[in-house]
C-alpha cells in the first residue's frame, strides 16, 4: 500500500480531520483514509471502501491509548472476504430468508450468501463499495459525510437508492452515524456498522470478562439458520438476559457457539435512548450505544478462528470482538407484526446511533 503525504487540517484545540490515500483497488478506483480526531485523546479512522471504521483509539483509566477495533493494515485484506470487520451493512443488515421477498405485488430474488438466506446486502453490498467523501468541521466535532447511489436492481433489490452515512467524532468522547437514504421506488432498507469491539485492545484476547447490559425485555428467537422462529421471547430467566450487567462469557457455553441475537429495546422505535453498556473492568474502558433502532444485534466473534492476520500481525481467535450492531430485526420484509422496514419514494430514511467512550 502506497502512502502519501497526509492532507491536514488540525487545530489540537478541536476536533479535526486528516486523510491520505489508503491504496487502490483491483477495479482501480483510489481508497482514501480519514482520520478524525478529538482533543480528547480519541481518534478514529474511516476508510471511503465500505465505510468502515478501520481505527479506534481510547484511552484506559490511566490514560494509556489502545485501538479498539479488530481489522487489517491493507486495503487488499479488506478487498479479500472478511467477516465484515467496520463495514457499513447494506441495503439490509442481517438476513432475508431463502433471499426472497414480495413487495406490492411482485416478489424479489436475491444472492443466497449465507447458508441458504441473504445477509448483509448479498454478494457485493454497501460493505464493498467505495463511497464519495467530504469532510467539515464546527467548534465541538468533525464530521466525514459518504455517499453512494445504489442502482435500480443492484444485488436484485428494487429502486434506486440514495445513501448517506455521517461520521460525527465531538469533544464529547462520541462517535456519532447518521444515515439517510431516500429511494426511486419501494424496497427495504436496514443501515448499521458492524464494527467489532474489544475495549482492552482489538490484540488482547477475547472479550469474555467484558461486562454486558443491554436495555431490551425481549429478543428475537431463530432457528438454526437465524432467521425468526415466531414470536419475541423474553429474555427474563434466560442465558439472555443482560438487562443486569454480567461478564459476557459467563453464559456463553449455553447458547452454542454464542451470541448472534437480535434484542428488542425498551419503548423502542422512539428518540434516541440507551441501548447496551460495555465495561472492560481490566482497562476500565466502557462503550455507550443509544440508538433510534428498535433492536440490537449482539454478535460475539463465533467464526473467528486465528486464519486472519490482523492489524499489526494480530492474530483473531474465537470470540477476540464483540459487534452491538443497530438495526431492525432479521428478516423483518418478511414478518408482517415486526416494524416495517419499507421505504417509499417521497420518503426519507433516517437512523441515529451514538457510541459514547469513556474509562473509569
Amino acid at each position: 500500500m502506497a502512502v502519501n503525504a497526509e492532507t491536514t487540517t488540525r487545530n489540537e484545540h478541536r476536533p479535526s480531520s486528516t486523510e491520505r490515500p489508503f491504496g487502490t483497488t483491483r477495479h482501480g478506483k483510489p481508497v482514501t483514509e480519514f482520520t478524525l480526531s478529538n482533543p480528547g485523546g480519541i481518534s478514529t479512522s474511516i476508510l471511503t471502501w465500505g465505510g468502515i471504521i478501520r481505527t479506534l483509539v481510547v484511552g484506559d483509566r490511566a490514560g494509556n491509548p489502545a485501538d479498539l477495533i479488530l481489522g487489517f493494515d491493507s486495503l487488499e485484506s479488506y478487498e479479500a472476504r472478511h467477516p465484515y470487520f467496520g463495514t457499513i451493512t447494506g441495503r439490509f443488515a442481517n438476513r432475508i430468508a431463502r433471499g426472497r421477498f414480495t413487495l406490492e405485488g411482485a416478489t424479489y430474488t436475491l444472492a443466497i450468501n449465507n447458508g441458504p438466506n441473504h445477509l448483509h446486502g448479498g454478494v457485493d453490498g454497501f460493505d464493498r463499495k467505495v463511497w464519495n467523501a467530504t469532510t467539515s468541521s464546527t467548534s465541538d466535532a468533525v464530521h466525514l459525510t459518504l455517499s453512494y447511489v445504489s442502482p435500480d436492481g443492484e444485488e436484485g433489490y428494487p429502486g434506486e437508492l440514495s445513501t448517506t452515512v455521517t461520521y460525527t467524532l465531538t469533544s464529547r468522547d462520541e462517535l456519532v452515524i447518521e444515515y439517510e437514504a431516500t429511494t426511486t421506488k419501494s424496497t427495504p432498507i436496514n443501515l448499521t456498522n458492524h464494527a467489532y469491539f474489544n475495549l482492552a485492545g482489538h490484540n488482547s484476547g477475547d472479550i469474555l470478562k467484558h461486562e454486558l447490559m443491554i436495555d431490551a425485555e425481549r429478543m428475537v428467537p431463530v432457528d438454526d439458520t437465524s432467521i425468526p422462529l415466531g414470536p419475541l421471547a423474553e429474555v427474563a430467566g434466560t442465558t439472555f438476559d443482560f438487562r443486569t450487567p454480567h461478564p459476557i462469557g459467563e453464559r456463553i457455553s449455553q447458547v452454542g457457539i454464542g451470541y448472534d441475537h437480535n434484542y428488542v429495546l425498551a419503548d423502542a422505535p422512539r428518540e434516541l435512548h440507551l441501548a447496551a453498556r460495555v465495561i472492560d473492568p481490566k482497562s476500565g474502558r466502557y462503550l455507550e450505544v443509544l440508538t433510534t433502532e428498535p433492536g440490537v444485534q449482539l454478535y460475539t466473534g463465533n467464526y473467528l478462528d486465528g486464519t486472519l492476520t490482523g492489524k499489526g500481525g494480530a492474530t483473531y481467535q474465537k470470540h477476540a470482538g464483540f459487534c452491538l450492531e443497530t438495526q431492525h430485526f432479521p428478516d423483518s420484509v418478511n414478518q408482517p407484526t415486526y416494524p416495517s422496514t419499507i421505504l417509499k419514494p417521497g420518503e426519507t430514511y433516517r437512523s441515529t446511533t451514538v457510541m459514547r467512550f469513556g474509562a473509569r
